[in-house]
Formats: C-alpha cells, sequence, structure tokens
C-alpha cells in the first residue's frame, strides 16, 4: 500500500530575519516542492505562504513562523507532502513507491532481488537491487528498463555482461 504523505525535504536553516526557512529538497527539482499549498511538519499540516527556488533549495515562507526564532526551531524537521492530486509524467515514480518492488530480468525471467535504495546522482537514477547473495547497480535508464508496475509491484530489467 502506498502511503498517503511523502518525506520530501529537510528544514536546514533559516534565511533572513522574518522567518524564512531552507529546505533542502528531495525531488527531482526544487521547483516541484514549490507547488505545494501545504507542507506537513511532524504529521501536522502547514500552510505555504511562499516559496521559490534558491541555489538548488527551497525558501519558504510558512503559517506561523513570522520570525527567525520560530524558523530557529524547525531546523532539522523533516517536510512531507501528500500525494493526492500530485500527477508524475509517464515513466516517473516516487521513490519511497520503487523500493522493495521486485526485480526480474527480462530475458530469463528470474528473480533477481528487491529494489533497495535509489541512487540520485546526477546523470540518472540508478536502482541498487539486492537479492540472493548478490547486488545489482541497474541505470533507470530505457536501455536497462523493460517495464515497472508499481500496482504489481514488479520491475522488468535487461542485464549485459558484467552486471
Amino acid at each position: 500500500m502506498k502511503n498517503q504523505f511523502l518525506e520530501a525535504g529537510e528544514i536546514v536553516n533559516t534565511h533572513g530575519i522574518q522567518g524564512e526557512v531552507k529546505i533542502v529538497p528531495w525531488c527531482d527539482t526544487p521547483e516541484f516542492l514549490c507547488g505545494f499549498d501545504t507542507l506537513y511538519i511532524d504529521g501536522a499540516p502547514v500552510k505555504v505562504r511562499a516559496a521559490r527556488a534558491h541555489k538548488g533549495n527551497v525558501l519558504a515562507r510558512l503559517e506561523g513562523v513570522d520570525d527567525v526564532n520560530a524558523a530557529m526551531r524547525l531546523k532539522g524537521k523533516r517536510v512531507s507532502i501528500d500525494r493526492t492530486g500530485v500527477e508524475l509524467p509517464d515513466g516517473r515514480h516516487f521513490i519511497a513507491d520503487l523500493i522493495g518492488l521486485t526485480v526480474i530480468d527480462d530475458d530469463t525471467g528470474a528473480e533477481l532481488g528487491a529494489i533497495a535504495d535509489v541512487l540520485t546522482p546526477p546523470a540518472h537514477e540508478v536502482y541498487v537491487v539486492r537479492g540472493k547473495g548478490k547486488e545489482y547497480l541497474i541505470p533507470a535508464v530505457d536501455a536497462f528498463l523493460r517495464g515497472t508496475n508499481v500496482e504489481e509491484g514488479w520491475v522488468r530489467v535487461h542485464l549485459i555482461e558484467g552486471m
């Protein structure tokens, strides 16, 4: 079952003296996180008064956070989003939904293991697949991915020699 709320970043500092917070986003882009009217901190909804991308981060004004002291109390807190109503482009998935999916070799039908982690280096995501005493690092690109079905719980991949 998919979680309705997904961790999407961490408040790492304050910005200025008016109560803005600096959030390191865990999304593809900071602009994605800026698109939410409500964020969740410690499970409680907090209205976003304003948000903007700044040097790869998000600077946000949150309701009830009116000065630097209030903002400082949020430092280190994780922010979550409500996935309800979020439309991802075709072929894109929340990382939280990929973790645990069974990975199947498209050529042999053999089960390779499950996605244990998703690395996000600049070029493209890499699936860390663990199973049967072996670990695979599979780039999440068309050359290796043959299909993903989150609802049924699987990813089909094409491996090459040496993987």
